[in-house]
């Protein structure tokens, strides 16, 4: 009889529906299905493995996830420490601060008469409302904000770090920026002029041309320097975007000063796009590995889809299964207070590399 193929040895097995199965045996009976569901079942037992590998988990923040309901789920992550730095656009941390400040995004239709949305100032993403007027509002307090610091340069980090202080002092509201404050977790916003926070400041300078100064080459080297302090790193990106992009160049900066690096040990992506159209929303983790970005023996996935289906899937079993590995994980002990971050009691040169020690 002929041997039976190498490639023969794993089978697929039906998923089976039993009522009341908890969100952890769901996704371990995937890992032995097909496409992105089992891509997704990978994700998660590879997050599990950062949280037990003593590495620093960036994260990624792309798209309009926070107007999508996601908000919370992201400030659960920081707050209970499944990551360690995060790397947001302007408009997911805009948003949250939208409904720290007690206001809503509204279930919406993708086929609404856009002029009269328009007429009645609401603004429309897919299928979600929001209120014009009060994104107005949003930026004449974030103006209001700026024109209370200091006149000087001030990196996305530190920045964010003091609005999300001023966020809870005055709203005591969960949300990703006033979790970020609480738990000391820095967000870096490379791209922080395109969105309505850069709107906001851009206000801030109109009535005060010394004011809202953000130093975002400020941003490359405090992200590299922590790159450089602890060169085992893990990236979890949602959606591509700028983020993905800053956290692998933080990787290959660092690298550059410090060959010790030698890219991210663990990596998971949830994007829509693709990498045929050579983007880098959708480049794969195979592509990024030919940059230096992904060490060349990383533990890797990519999962084709849609964050608002997979992230409270992923999220909702990584808390159950990974319980006991993050309850042993020692994260990083962060001081964002000033213009200078320190890491577990250990200053960064101020702007400049860190040496190799």
């Amino acid at each position: 009889m002929k041997t039976k193929s190498r490639f023969l040895r794993a089978p697929v097995e039906p998923f089976t529906i039993e009522p009341g199965l908890p969100a952890d045996e769901v996704l371990a009976r995937m890992e032995r299905i097909s496409f992105q569901g089992r891509n997704l079942a990978t994700a998660r037992r590879i997050w599990e493995k950062m949280l037990g590998a003593d590495c620093t988990i960036f994260m990624g923040m792309a798209g309009a996830l926070t107007a999508g309901g996601l908000r919370l789920i992201v400030a659960h992550l920081i707050a209970e420490r499944y990551v360690d730095c995060l790397v947001s656009t302007g408009a997911n941390l805009y948003h949250d601060l939208h409904e720290s400040r007690g206001r809503r995004h509204y279930q919406g239709s993708p086929r609404e008469n856009d002029a009269a949305l328009q007429a009645e100032h609401i603004d429309r993403v897919y299928d979600t409302y929001a209120s014009e007027d009060e994104f107005v509002d949003n930026d004449e307090w974030i103006a209001a904000f700026a024109l209370t610091l200091e006149r000087r340069p001030y990196t996305s980090r530190e920045f964010l770090y003091k609005l999300g202080e001023y966020l809870w002092n005055e709203t005591k509201a969960e949300g990703i920026l006033t979790a970020a404050y609480r738990a000391s977790v820095p967000i870096f916003c490379p791209a922080i002029a395109d969105s309505s926070i850069g709107m906001g400041l851009s206000q801030a300078r109109h009535r005060e041309a010394t004011a809202a100064q953000i130093d975002v080459i400020g941003d490359i080297i405090e992200s590299a320097n922590l790159v450089i302090r602890r060169p085992r790193t893990a990236s979890v990106v949602l959606g591509g975007g700028t983020p993905k992009n800053f956290i692998n160049q933080a990787s290959v900066q660092a690298e550059f000063y410090d060959d010790r690096v030698g890219g991210h040990r663990y990596a998971l992506q949830i994007v829509t796009d693709v990498p045929h159209f050579g983007g880098a929303s959708g480049s794969s983790l195979e592509e990024a590995q030919s940059w230096g970005k992904l060490a060349a023996d990383a533990e890797q996935v990519t999962v084709q889809a849609d964050a608002t289906l997979a992230l409270p899937l992923l999220v909702s079993a990584l808390a159950t299964s990974g319980r006991e590995t993050l309850a042993g994980r020692k994260p990083l002990r962060f001081d964002l207070s000033g213009p200078v971050m320190a890491v577990d009691g250990r200053p960064f040169p101020q702007a400049r590399f860190e040496a190799r020690t």
